[in-house]
């Protein structure tokens, strides 16, 4: 039979650290310390599975009832005192307490078992009638807020009511009869909110409490918690039922909070905060200025000295930093609770390492206690917490730091006023490959529309740029130059702030702080290295990001999408030429204006690389995107008609629009791209492997080694990939006799498409490795556009149809079965078959835990999440070794 009750302390522990899934991190907490010789309250912990049955039936069946009743039997025993009991009563906390640790989200009662006859008899028996009132005003209003739904306020203002009556500021300087009619007043509260008398009975408060704490689990801001740090729903909370000790029974008692290390900075220094004659809610509610923990040691040296050596004791058992909550009643210290304390991102870094140099843990565990949103916090800018801020809009995350900046509408506009010395935000209905430059020299970027792997965001992250895109509560007015929310009207050249980390947009300047990689992630990161089995590569165009990439620990180049390097003013016009070409010999001339371009390019990044492998994807994108918008040709024939000019010249762009008109298709993310392109137009294709090619010759021939590895995008049926490879062997062969050179390249795929998964057991023969591009998989699979999913993403989130924004991380069920698939087949043609993620997906913590599952070689992801990306290789590796 299951066990439902855990009795702790006074020698009659049951439970243990271990135990944390049932008892909760609390329960299990206060059973360990028990377990050591700590002096701990005795208690009982009503375990996890007894919130879930509780709230599917909402009551609990008659054994549990037994239990919970024999436990208090036990606790009475261990105590020598009696719930209710009118000369000696026993009072108890009800506190809530999960499995990890969700501070402040679920509801805690003090002082339960009081009533109007217990509270004389604690008086008599401690010979102290202020206390016993005190107590029993806390018990009323915290009952009357956690259990009865009673606004907390309407207590409060009863106490400050009774202050200014009696003429005094603090709560300490009320008096027994102040006290008194606190309670009196309290009680009416009850009555007339509930239409009854406040409960008068120790057993029924106390069910009615564990009931309350359970239903805590279901609170609005618990279940945002839980969203937001991925804790399952159904995991549910344990009550901790502990016997109370006190805190305010005069100046030889107090309460406090410490942390064995500094949270913020990880200086191995004791650090914490206590109240002398309080109770803990003092503390936490900030009603009084708490004093700093060193001062205890003058007030109450016994007590500190012991509260010392405790910390010690229990931050050597743990082998992690502790937050505890302590209780000194009368001169004698009681721990309440300790847990693994919740700490800054540089501290967690410095107390990672400095436990290793310590000898408290070993390095692969120092590795785990980093988590990837800290890593990431250390890469970027940070909204200071301390700042006031004015939220008015909420737009998806996409790349993560915080910006501040003036709102521009154009990139012409950005380009202008940073020339000018501003700061500026870029904030777009979307964004295009021509708002590069505008991106480039922006702070951050703000679209209306658009999902986790739009324009913006890709762009964004590959730059560092935090970005928040989706945000549709903007109403953008081009020709008023401002967008509103709501009545909000924000101008051109107002400040706003933006935090990628949060989607938030925030009015005005919100003061940001700069993280500095510290000397403890460089060295926990290198640990990490030597754990990992999967490589980290990175997204990089260009060199300035692969050289940040080096920097940050990438291992090579896993994607280069080579249609990112013709974004530049001088460049795209030559790419629009060729696009616009109506035959092969027109479009060759304007390739041979851009194949010394591509060159240059590939020989700036592989001169970065210095050996390293750079995976290069052949053109890929619609072709659209290049081409001028039939409406901005429109306006300049109406100009030219305006001021008279010759028809030659009108005629000349009406033929552009035709064109454009032409080349325009329905869906052009399905349409002509990829690989498709290079078999309709194999002239495009032979200039990128002259280029790669020839640039790798020259480097060569400096003693530079390159490791070019050449990706077809978009193939669905091996015969487009046993074309397109021809062509480019062919070329390659061409070039590398002209230079008489021999390259070591390999040229391998982009599996994208559920047909090339499929039949990836045939791709094989001809593909010297395969790269997972997850963005477009995830888009064909589901049939979602993805720069269109942020309408209806979220609410798929908040019904429940979906978990995870699939674009953000990996689907599993769908997309990740059918890698799996790919993955089979390819490998049982092609053994060694090298194999990789480059979408977006590949600097996504999950994600990446799934790519070491499926035995994949390598993730690539942008510059700044190599890092990310890094960690979380080594400790999915621990946790597969596990």
């Amino acid at each position: 039979m299951s066990k439902y009750v855990y009795s702790f302390g006074a020698g009659q522990t049951e439970g243990k650290s271990s135990m944390r899934d049932l008892l909760g991190g609390k329960g299990a907490n206060l059973a360990e310390m028990a377990n050591l010789g700590i002096p701990v309250p005795p208690g009982f912990t009503i375990t996890t599975e007894v919130c879930t049955i509780y709230l599917e039936k909402n009551e609990y069946p008659d054994s549990i009832l037994k239990e919970i009743k024999d436990a208090v039997l036990k606790l009475e025993k261990a105590t020598g005192k009696k719930l209710g009991d009118k000369k000696d009563p026993l009072l108890v906390s009800v506190r809530s307490g999960a499995r990890i640790s969700m501070p402040g989200m679920m509801d805690t009662v003090l002082n339960l078992g009081l009533n109007d006859e217990s509270v004389i008899g604690l008086s008599e028996k401690t010979g102290n009638s202020r206390f016993a009132y005190d107590c029993y005003r806390r018990f009323i209003s915290m009952f009357g807020d956690v259990v009865l739904g009673i606004e907390f306020n309407k207590f409060e203002h009863i106490l400050d009511a009774q202050k200014t009556k009696s003429k005094i500021s603090s709560d300490t300087e009320l008096s027994v009869d102040d006290l008194k009619a606190i309670v009196e007043e309290s009680k009416k509260i009850v009555l007339k909110e509930k239409g009854f008398a406040f409960p008068q009975e120790p057993e029924k408060q106390l069910f009615m409490a564990i009931d309350a704490v359970f239903d805590s689990w279901n609170t609005e801001r618990a279940v945002i918690y839980r969203r937001i740090n991925n804790i399952p729903n159904n995991w549910g909370t344990a009550v901790n039922v502990q016997s109370m000790v006190y805190g305010n029974m005069g100046e030889t008692s107090g309460t406090g909070v410490a942390f064995t290390r500094n949270p913020s900075t990880g200086e191995n220094r004791f650090f914490g905060e206590y109240l002398i004659n309080a109770q803990g809610e003092d503390v936490v509610a900030g009603i009084r200025t708490p004093s700093e923990i060193s001062t205890l040691e003058k007030c109450i040296p016994v007590a500190y000295k012991q509260l010392v050596d405790i910390c010690k004791k229990l931050e050597k058992h743990f082998k992690d930093m502790q937050d505890i909550e302590f209780t000194i009643q009368e001169g004698q210290l009681f721990m309440l609770q300790t847990r693994n304390g919740k700490r800054t991102a540089p501290a967690a870094t410095k107390i990672a390492v400095d436990m290793v140099n310590e000898g408290l843990i070993d390095k692969r565990t120092a590795v785990t206690r980093i988590t990837p949103s800290q890593i990431d916090q250390l890469l970027h800018p940070m909204i200071d917490p301390k700042a006031p801020q004015k939220v008015v809009a909420k737009g998806l995350p996409a790349s993560p730091g915080a910006a501040v900046g003036k709102v521009v509408f154009t990139s012409e506009d950005a380009e202008h006023w940073v020339e000018k010395g501003e700061r500026v935000i870029l904030v777009r209905t979307e964004t295009s490959p021509e708002d590069i430059g505008g991106m480039h020299v922006s702070e951050g970027v703000l679209t209306v529309r658009g999902g986790m792997t739009s324009h913006a965001a890709v762009v964004g992250r590959g730059m560092g740029k935090p970005c928040v895109v989706g945000c549709g509560d903007l109403l953008i007015s081009a020709e008023a130059k401002n967008f509103k929310i709501g009545d909000i009207e924000i101008k051109e050249l107002d400040f706003i702030t933006i935090d990628g980390s949060t989607g938030c947009v925030i009015l005005g300047q919100v003061p940001l702080i700069e993280p500095e990689i510290s000397p403890e992630i460089e060295v926990l990161l290198k640990w990490a290295d030597g754990i990992r089995t999967l490589g980290v590569r990175t997204n990089a165009d260009n060199p300035a990001d692969a050289q940040k990439a080096l920097e940050l620990g990438a291992e090579g180049i896993g994607l280069c999408r080579t249609e990112h390097m013709f974004f530049e003013e001088d460049r795209i016009a030559a790419v629009r030429a060729m696009i616009m070409s109506e035959t092969k010999e027109e479009r060759e001339i304007h390739l041979k204006k851009i194949l010394p371009m591509q060159k240059e390019d590939f020989k700036q990044i592989f001169k970065v690389m210095r050996g390293k492998p750079v995976t290069i994807r052949y053109l890929d994108p619609p072709l659209h995107e290049f081409l001028p918008k039939v409406h901005e040709i429109q306006d300049k024939i109406r100009e030219l008609q305006a001021e008279g000019a010759p028809q030659k010249e009108i005629d000349k762009l009406m033929s552009v629009i035709n064109r454009v008109i032409n080349l325009h298709e329905l869906n052009p993310m399905l349409g002509h791209r990829g690989c498709r392109l290079g078999i309709t137009y194999p002239e495009i294709y032979n200039m990128q492997t002259r280029a790669i090619i020839e640039a790798a010759c020259e480097l060569s021939k400096e003693g530079i080694i390159v490791k070019p590895e050449l990706m077809i995008p978009l193939v669905g049926h091996v015969r487009e990939l046993e074309i397109t490879k021809k062509d480019v062997q062919e070329t390659a062969a061409e070039v590398m006799k002209e230079y008489n050179v021999q390259i070591d390249y390999t040229v391998g795929t982009m599996i994208e498409l559920p047909r090339a998964v499929m039949t990836a057991d045939q791709i094989a023969k001809e593909a010297e490795f395969f790269s997972f591009g997850t963005n477009d998989l995830t888009q064909t699979t589901f049939g979602f556009s993805r720069d269109d999913v942020a309408k209806f993403i979220p609410l798929y989130i908040e019904d429940g149809i979906l978990a995870d924004d699939p674009f953000a991380v990996l689907d599993r069920e769908g997309v990740g079965e059918l890698m799996k698939i790919g993955i089979e087949k390819g490998r049982k043609t092609h053994p060694g078959l090298k194999m990789g993620i480059c979408g977006e997906h590949g600097g996504e913590p999950n994600s990446i835990i799934f790519a070491n599952e499926l035995g994949l070689n390598y993730v690539s992801c942008s510059p700044y999440r190599v890092p990310i990306a890094r960690l979380v290789a080594a400790q999915a590796t621990i946790a597969k070794e596990k």
